[in-house]
């Protein structure tokens, strides 16, 4: 499994996470953590909301019956959404970490991102709970999810520490980040700048992108591969991967790893032949006549 620098830390690794978004609904979730493991995906990540906190503590009992060690592994969470809003205040930044660490039985967290934007958010609280889980060793690095370059330097303001990582939905179908610095100087759709640069602002400050839902299309609309709507692509999917003996879905996550920005794929499967998919094509490196080939089928327009 290649493995790429946690941002600017020291840390190593796996390109593909495994999601636990979907925990919940495995039949036997040791077997899948064990799976994601045996096959170098030694990065794991939840959300305090996933199922409720459900998923949480799936994952932490079921770690509990492999023979994992705690060390070997890396543990992500994100707080941050709350029923009906958005919150990032002191308050529950602290207790939705105090209760992740409860449900998954661990001591520490190796990451926490802050989910969606809170455009409440006073960054001197973010701050101050930062502060706090870092002294107390329950959170070792930090970051965010779902946020621009002036919402990350809104927050670096009064935040210490480094925030190495942003969460983004990226893949084939979802291409934003990528289609308007190629349609730069256009008028077209394209050329929109929606997300305030992400994509070179996260290589600039060496922010490590993790993208989420990579084999989704529209806005949950459904996973794009084998779906008939979109043929022409999966027919070139289907050839391309044959040529690098894996399958499709293997081969949409090289695609994303393929892009020298150093990302890392956020794989929510619970089914294990597809987690060794996709953690065997993680080594894969197309050449760039087959990305942007897939580019284009996809329905992207050079200029």
């Amino acid at each position: 499994m290649k493995k790429i620098q946690f941002g600017t830390s020291d840390l190593q690794a796996a390109s593909v996470i495994l999601g636990c978004m979907r925990m919940n609904g495995a039949e036997k979730p040791a077997e899948i953590i064990e799976t994601a493991y045996d096959h170098g995906i030694d990065f794991f990540d939840h959300a305090d909301i996933y199922g409720g906190g459900e998923c949480e503590t799936i994952f932490g009992k079921a770690l509990k019956e492999t023979s994992i060690k705690r060390e070997d592994i890396i543990i992500q969470t994100k707080c941050g959404i709350r029923k009906g809003m958005f919150d990032f205040s002191k308050e529950h930044i602290i207790a939705s970490v105090e209760g992740s660490l409860k449900r998954l039985g661990v001591d520490y967290v190796d990451a926490l991102l802050l989910h969606r934007p809170d455009t409440l958010v006073e960054p001197e609280e973010v701050a101050a709970a930062f502060d706090q889980l870092e002294s107390q060793g329950k959170v070792k690095y930090f970051g965010v999810s779902n946020q621009k370059p002036m919402q990350i330097e809104l927050l670096k303001k009064t935040v210490k520490q480094p925030l190495l990582a942003n969460q983004l939905q990226f893949g084939i179908k979802h291409t934003g980040m990528i289609d308007q610095g190629i349609h730069v100087n256009m008028t077209d759709e394209a050329s929109v700048d929606r997300d305030g640069s992400i994509l070179d602002y996260s290589r600039l400050n060496q922010m490590t992108i993790q993208a989420w839902s990579p084999y989704q299309y529209g806005f949950f609309e459904g996973v794009f591969i084998g779906n008939e709507k979109f043929s022409e692509l999966n027919t070139t999917l289907d050839q391309i991967a044959e040529r690098h003996n894996c399958k499709s879905t293997g081969l949409a996550t090289a695609w994303i790893l393929r892009h020298p920005a150093k990302m890392q794929v956020i794989a929510g499967t619970m089914n294990k032949n597809r987690i060794e998919e996709i953690a065997k094509a993680a080594d894969i490196v197309l050449s760039r006549e087959e990305w942007y080939e897939i580019y284009r089928v996809a329905g992207n327009i050079l200029p």
